[in-house]
């Protein structure tokens, strides 16, 4: 059997030039419109004090988890894991709920209010271009940067190029791979000369929430049969009493009936 590579991609946030090609790229590979393209781009700006300022810019995908809250969310089983760990979307599938949007913990998945039910496909996110991976090409956003701020490739050694890079130049980076760990791991790797919070990014521990959101799930579940048969019951009761209630009431305007009537 052949063992399949889990792939990755690397961002180095100190080679981001804010140019924005890799949405341009995104956008006219899925043939979607820029302003909704799978990936965004956000420049924090200045960061610091004067005069050891910083600039920082953060290139968002969806973060393809080890083990994902989208996916354990979904009651339709529309999002899941390709064996080579990317996060796939299936729009036939979905039902617009947005179970996903709330679950995922990095608020990846972006809902489309202006596609109609009969259009479906109302969530969209960064999928990696499996139709360019699949073919042996890099995702477009990788293939398109011009300062190779985006690297394409297998997880391990990616994140073995993080390190590397961060012992060569420690006075340039932050002394953390993010994805490595955090949510239980990710596909998606930062490195970055300005703290991860700066870059909008959230402090995960790496206990992947999906694990959390299961859990609470099958103690709540119990619970909530439990009161749902106790609110059947009540239910039941309830009706069963304005039932009598009602009948007697009946009985009562009869017998009153019965009683005014002339002889």
């Amino acid at each position: 059997m052949i063992e399949i590579k889990h792939k990755s991609m690397l961002f180095d946030a100190t080679r981001c030039i804010d140019c924005r090609a890799c949405m341009v790229a995104c956008s006219a590979e899925n043939n979607i419109p820029m302003n909704k393209t799978r990936i965004w781009v956000s420049g924090v700006g200045l960061i610091g004090e004067y005069p050891d300022l910083k600039r920082g810019t953060m290139v968002y995908h969806c973060m393809h988890c080890e083990i994902q809250a989208c996916a354990s969310a979904c009651p339709v089983g529309a999002h899941s894991r390709r064996p080579d760990g990317v996060t796939t979307y299936d729009r036939t599938r979905c039902i617009g709920c947005r179970s996903c949007m709330e679950a995922c913990p990095y608020g990846v998945p972006h809902f489309d209010g202006d596609k109609g039910i009969l259009e479906g496909a109302f969530i969209d996110k960064c999928t990696f271009c499996p139709q360019r991976v699949d073919i042996g090409l890099e995702p477009a956003c990788v293939a398109t940067c011009p300062t190779e701020a985006l690297v394409y490739g297998e997880r391990e050694d990616l994140i073995k190029e993080a390190h590397n890079r961060i012992a060569n130049h420690p006075e340039r980076y932050i002394n953390h791979v993010f994805g490595e760990t955090e949510n239980g791991g990710s596909a998606y790797l930062i490195i970055s000369h300005v703290p991860f919070s700066q870059l909008g990014l959230p402090d995960l521990g790496p206990v992947p929430v999906a694990n959390l959101s299961e859990s609470l799930a099958r103690q709540t579940v119990p619970s909530a049969l439990a009161i749902g048969a106790v609110l059947t019951a009540a239910t039941v009761y309830v009706d069963r009493r304005n039932k009598v209630t009602n009948a007697q009431a009946e009985t009562a305007a009869d017998t009153k009936e019965h009683e005014d009537r002339p002889e």
